[in-house]
């Protein structure tokens, strides 16, 4: 019966792949809003009814797109930033931000979901939170080990860290920068996004006919971000 059990869990499992191997294709088709369940059914050559069993609602179908969208964009961020000396931390946070880009460039429909616009309608459940929180947990070990290294130098000319960013400080501190102060923590607060907006700007053409160097770009804005931590060259 263990046997048996494991072969019907094992074929789901393919059957399951498969359906999202197909979900992604009709992403880049016709957008998250767009995907359809009978749509993959019926490419794949099932009655619609059949591939309920596995997904029982488009938003579940997008949920699972998404929880693997973020496993694999903090894959690529992790192994990325675990190539670099420990000790290099501008390396460390320039490889981070190019494993993202580089993610992104060669999966932009799946980048697009995960921090594109809203699926009208779709409310992601707790079980995107953890795989959302891999690539920012990178990033705060990083800060982490550079303040504690001693080595952060931010430059000067930054305002005082408003006192309502406490709370929101401490939240960060204790989920991904345990020991790092406020004012740090507030640095790279506002240097996190700052990755994504300019991988977006890229990605969603906005820089079309304006930057042909993109690469050059991309590493010169996360040399400043970094710098702006404090981080040393």
């Amino acid at each position: 019966m263990n046997a048996s059990r494991t072969a019907r869990e094992r074929v789901r499992a393919e059957l399951m792949a498969e359906i999202t191997d197909i979900a992604r294709k009709h992403l880049a088709k016709d957008g998250a809003a767009g995907l359809s369940l009978r749509a993959v059914a019926r490419e794949m050559g099932m009655v619609s009814s059949a591939i309920y069993r596995y997904y029982p609602s488009r938003d579940d179908l997008l949920t699972a797109l998404i929880i693997d969208g973020y496993n694999a964009a903090g894959g690529a961020v992790r192994e990325a930033e675990a190539a670099r000396d420990r000790a290099d931390f501008m390396g460390r946070w320039l490889a981070l931000c190019h494993g993202l880009r580089g993610w992104a460039l060669a999966h932009p429909h799946e980048y697009a979901l995960l921090y594109g616009s809203p699926v009208p309608g779709y409310r992601a459940p707790e079980d995107t939170i953890a795989p959302a929180s891999t690539s920012a947990e990178v990033f705060g070990r990083l800060v982490g080990d550079a303040f504690r290294a001693g080595v952060l130098d931010p430059p000067g000319g930054y305002p005082p860290v408003p006192e309502s960013m406490a709370a929101d400080a401490a939240r960060i501190r204790d989920a991904i920068m345990p020991g790092v102060p406020g004012d740090v923590i507030a640095r790279a607060a506002t240097v996190w996004p700052g990755l994504f907006g300019a991988v977006s700007f890229e990605l969603f053409g906005q820089y079309a006919n304006v930057v042909s160097d993109l690469t050059a770009v991309f590493d010169y804005a996360m040399r400043g971000l970094g710098r702006s931590i404090g981080l040393p060259e």
